[in-house]
């Protein structure tokens, strides 16, 4: 894994090249919140878009989405793709909701499912997904 984390505090792991295309391009993925005993909340399938090198999320529910819920206790647990699954934080970034907008309307089209990911209360719930 490209930039992984060295044991004394050194850099955050970061996406590969790789990781991104892949992520660009695929429809779902499955997230999962972590608990205080460290097991995974149950993994719940997500849109995702890429923008500026960044993974980021919403919630289709908003702030009342279960699997939304589970993520802002601890803000750490799984995302998994295509037989792979990597830890993850969630960080809420609202910085580009323009482009996370325009991303989710490129990527998924412009049906009534799109409408409510790029409208509120799902805009209110926008994560970056940053490896750990």
């Amino acid at each position: 894994m490209e930039g992984a984390a060295a044991t004394n505090g050194g850099p955050m792991p970061t996406w590969t090249a790789d990781d991104l295309a892949v992520l660009d391009r695929v429809r779902e993925v499955r997230v999962a919140g972590r608990r205080a005993d460290g097991s995974l909340r149950r993994l719940t399938i997500v849109w995702l878009v890429v923008v500026d090198d960044a993974v980021y999320v919403r919630s289709y529910k908003g702030p009342d989405g279960q699997w939304y819920r589970g993520v802002q206790h601890h803000h750490e647990g799984a995302i998994m793709w295509g037989g792979r699954t990597v830890d993850v934080a969630f960080v809420p970034d609202a910085s580009h909701d323009a482009e996370i907008d325009a991303a989710f309307v490129a990527k998924y089209g412009n049906g009534s499912s799109t409408q409510a990911m790029i409208m509120s209360p799902a805009t209110e719930t926008t994560l970056r997904i940053e490896l750990r």
